[in-house]
Order: C-alpha cells, then sequence, then structure tokens
C-alpha cells in the first residue's frame, strides 16, 4: 500500500483584489499593480510578463494565448485571440507521418523526427507580446513598459535554482541539450545544474532576455515583429531551418471577438470561441444540465455523468476540429480587482520549454505550436501554412446577475477542458465552495482512459467502469494528471481566490499584502 500526503491550501478572502496564479512571485508582482492603483487587466498582464521569467518552461513570449476581461461595473465580456500562427512559408510535406502509425482521435501518429514536437519545425509566429500589449492598451492603466519592470528585474536577478526548478530543468535537459542556445541559458556542461543544499541562494542570469525586454519597454512591443527584436529573431530562426518571414511576423495581429456564451445552473459562463476548448465545454455543460445528479457530487453517478459529456464533447471535437496530441504545459492567471472586474488569462509555450529552441541572441524561448496541428492530411487541423491550430486552452469567466462572479482556467493540456468544467459545476450546481471544488478529487475523460484520482470514492471507478476502460492514478505534481487550475470568485463585496493545491509554487496574492 502507498502513502497518501493530504496537500491542502486554504483559500484567500478579502475585500481587496486578488492575483491567482502558478507562480507566488509572478502573483506578488501582479498584487503589487493593484496595490499601486491597478486595475485587473493591469496586473494580469504584469503577472503573465513575469511568468516568462521566473517560470520558464511553462509560458512566455515565445508563445500566445487566449484571455476574457470582464467589466465589474457593466458585465461587459471581451475576448482577445493571441494565438500562435503556422507560417505562411510552412510545407505540410515537411512533416510525413512514421509509416505503420496510423493513430486514432484519441491518438494520432507520429511524424518523422518528431519534427512537430520540437525543434525549429516545431515553432510558431508568437502572439504572447502583441497580444498582452492589446489587451492593456484597450482595458489597463499602465504602459506595457512598466508591466514590464517586474519581468525585467527578474531577468537581471536570475532563475532561482530551488528543488522544483532544477526537477523541472532535469526532466528536460536532453532535449534542450540538442541546441546550443537552450544548453547555454539552462544546462550546465549538458546536465541540470544541480540544487544547492548550502550557502547562497544560485540563481541562472539572464542578461540577453532582460536586455530584450528593456528593448521592448524602450520601444513598444511592436518592435518584436517589425523592429529590432523582429530582425534578430528572423535571423536566428532562419539560421535553425524555421522558414517564418519578416513580413508576416509584422502582419500578427491579435483578434478581438465576443465571447461564447451559455447558461449554465442560473449562472452566464463566457468562453472563448472558435479554435480553443470554449466550444467544447460549452457542449459537454448542455449535456450536464439535463443529466447532472441533483445530489452526491462525489458519487460515482455523477462522475459518470461527467464521463459521458466530456467524452462525447471531446470526440465530436477531435472528428470535426481535431484537436492535440500528447501533454502541454501552460500557465493560467485568474485576476479579480477590489471593483470586481476580472480576467481570466491563459498562455502557452505548448510543450514544457516549447520547442526546447532558445534563441541565443535574445534568451527566448520558443513554442512548438506545430503539436497542435493534427499531422494526417485532409483532417479539419491538419498542419497547413499560414492558419492558426485548434488549442486546448479553456479560460472562463462566469456571470451571476449581470456581473463577474468566476474566472477560472487551467494548465495542462487536454486535461484543461474536463478540470474547468468540473470545478464549476462542483461550485454552480452543488453549491461548494471554491477551495471545496479545487481540492475535490476529478476525473479525465479527454483519452483514450478515463484517469480517475485515487483519492475518488470507491464507487467512481466502478461506476465508470461499466462503460469505460479505467486508471486509477495519483494526483502527481510530475507528471500532471488532472490539470493545475487557478481561480477567483467575488461574493458580494468579497473576493476569494484559490490556486492549485498540489502544484508548490501556485498561490494567490492579495493587494497589499
Amino acid at each position: 500500500m502507498g502513502e497518501h500526503w493530504n496537500v491542502r491550501k486554504r483559500e484567500l478572502r478579502t475585500a481587496s483584489g486578488l492575483v491567482a496564479c502558478q507562480n507566488w512571485l509572478a502573483a506578488e508582482a501582479g498584487a503589487a499593480v493593484l496595490a499601486r492603483g491597478g486595475n485587473a487587466m493591469d496586473a494580469a498582464v504584469t503577472t503573465a510578463l513575469t511568468l516568462s521569467v521566473v517560470e520558464p518552461w511553462l509560458s512566455g513570449i515565445g508563445g500566445g494565448g487566449f484571455l476574457l476581461h470582464a467589466d465589474g461595473a457593466t458585465g461587459a465580456v471581451d475576448t482577445l485571440d493571441f494565438n500562435v500562427r503556422a507560417s505562411r512559408n510552412l510545407n505540410s510535406a515537411d512533416y510525413p507521418i512514421v509509416p505503420g502509425r496510423d493513430g486514432d482521435w484519441f491518438d494520432w501518429p507520429q511524424v518523422r523526427e518528431d519534427r512537430n514536437l520540437f525543434g525549429y519545425g516545431s515553432i510558431c509566429i508568437p502572439g504572447a507580446v502583441a497580444g498582452l500589449a492589446e489587451a492593456l492598451q484597450r482595458f489597463g492603466t499602465i504602459s506595457f513598459a512598466d508591466a514590464l519592470q517586474p519581468a525585467i528585474e527578474h531577468a537581471r536577478n536570475g532563475l532561482v535554482l530551488d528543488w522544483y526548478t532544477v526537477l523541472c530543468l532535469a526532466m528536460d535537459a536532453e532535449g534542450l541539450g540538442r541546441f546550443p542556445g537552450s544548453a547555454a541559458l539552462f544546462l550546465k556542461d549538458g546536465r541540470a545544474p544541480r540544487v544547492q543544499e548550502l550557502g547562497a541562494v544560485r540563481t541562472i542570469p539572464m542578461p540577453r532576455k532582460a536586455a530584450m525586454l528593456e528593448r521592448l519597454a524602450a520601444a513598444g512591443a511592436r518592435d518584436l515583429y517589425e523592429g529590432e527584436v523582429a530582425r534578430t529573431l528572423v535571423a536566428e530562426l532562419h539560421a535553425g531551418g524555421c522558414p517564418i518571414d519578416g513580413k508576416e511576423l509584422a502582419a500578427y495581429a491579435p483578434e478581438w471577438c465576443a465571447p461564447l456564451k451559455a447558461e449554465y445552473r442560473g449562472l452566464e459562463v463566457n468562453a472563448m470561441p472558435g479554435l480553443s476548448g470554449g466550444p467544447t465545454m460549452v457542449e459537454a455543460l448542455g449535456e450536464l444540465d439535463a443529466t447532472l445528479p441533483a445530489e452526491g457530487p462525489l458519487s460515482g453517478r455523477t462522475a459518470l455523468a461527467f464521463a459521458r459529456a466530456i467524452r462525447r464533447a471531446s470526440e465530436r471535437r477531435l472528428k470535426t476540429l481535431g484537436h492535440a496530441s500528447g501533454e502541454s504545459c501552460t500557465t493560467h492567471v485568474s485576476v479579480v480587482d477590489r471593483n470586481g472586474t476580472m480576467v481570466s488569462l491563459t498562455n502557452t509555450l505548448l510543450s514544457r520549454f516549447g520547442s526546447k529552441v532558445v534563441l541565443p541572441s535574445l534568451d527566448l524561448l520558443m513554442n512548438n505550436g506545430m503539436m497542435w496541428f493534427d499531422p494526417r492530411p485532409g483532417q479539419p487541423n491538419s498542419i497547413a501554412p499560414g492558419v492558426k491550430p485548434l488549442a486546448n486552452m479553456c479560460p472562463i469567466v462566469v456571470l451571476k446577475d449581470g456581473r463577474p462572479k468566476l474566472a477560472l482556467g487551467a494548465a495542462g493540456g487536454r486535461q484543461i477542458m474536463p478540470a474547468v468544467t468540473q470545478i464549476l459545476s462542483y461550485v454552480a450546481a452543488f453549491g461548494m465552495s471554491l477551495e471545496e471544488a479545487m481540492h475535490a478529487p476529478r476525473i479525465d475523460a479527454s483519452g483514450v482512459q478515463i484517469k480517475v484520482n485515487d483519492n475518488a470514492r470507491p464507487d467512481v471507478a466502478a461506476r465508470l467502469g461499466e462503460e469505460f476502460p479505467v486508471e486509477i492514478v495519483a494526483d502527481t505534481l510530475y507528471p500532471v494528471k488532472f490539470a493545475v487550475p487557478s481561480a477567483v470568485l467575488r461574493d458580494g463585496a468579497e473576493n476569494i481566490g484559490m490556486a492549485h493545491p498540489n502544484h508548490p509554487w501556485a498561490a494567490v496574492r492579495a493587494e497589499g499584502a
């Protein structure tokens, strides 16, 4: 029998603004902006930019994402798509499928040499800088230069080599070691650095990244797309064989759009439309509205309703829209300010350390956006030039009586939508507190087997096993099995924040705390 560790985190309640995310340093940077009088968007953008430095393997300015903004006074919701885009110069013939690996909807075939998963051939046009700057300009009160300052400071000071950082570097040392810029930045003699048990804190300084961020602070965000940084970016991409050119980089623009709305248990759920996890979640919620039992949120009967709805919606998504294979690593930020305005922002490099490619002159870690395309030709989401892939990300903002009630999202690839669906249901359908909902065991119905948390009640696996292949797994730190959510909730004039209990760095920070 294995030992069970019961890890708990408490929800934070306050009248002040809150930032919830996967890294306490980034949450503190965002909370400090709120304390200086900034609003939810100021804090969200600052937090996301800081995350790109303090937790570089999950997200960064070499990637892309989605966000929703909900106005505390009016309840108006806007969404911004700043996801990555394939190069217009891409040739789909450069991604041949390995013979004999046909795959199915839940298990895509392998591409020769994994060209879609890592290396220069896996890189798409990044959207994060354009998107964050655009969101700040429309809804923020601070400048992009101001939002960059904590990230610049952390890049100058360096990435702290604590046990968790060293673990993350060690897990991907082999992939990082294939590229000189990556090895030079993150490794020592081709290996992950060792954690220092005693003595002074050790860091990995990032002077070239700091210089790049300072350049963006001085010249503006568009410099990454049509200025000095852009020229360096394109030159180093071309040197590695990536076909992205200067004109398509300069043409990149994020897209504002109306949210996808759904009524669910007396609440208005606002999600990302289009090439995101939003439409699939809304479909699952539609079924759950009719099938979810009235009692027993942790029962086998409830788990079966979740599994059926999530599985059906996921399968339809895979067949009609396409989807991503493998694990992906992402970061999510949920913010509420003292006026009740909320931002739900998900940003990603896709896999851990993205493409594993660090552009040496910029210390810029690039995404592996090609992973999100179906490698099989003739599918709705097949690899093609100049198009956006279908993303896993599923940030949501929920309104009650026309005002923001809940901002929620998660990291974890395919696991994101099932996690968001269940946590939302725990709160909306079963009346759980945010703390209870984040600690409650979940299932993951996004793959071939239904994964069941080993903390779930015994009847959950038994009931699911009557219809589906089931695997009972621990909710481990690595590999992540049930996503890494973070959320904020408004209860009258009080704000409540909750971060993922099992993640060692995930935290909620309040302004002025």
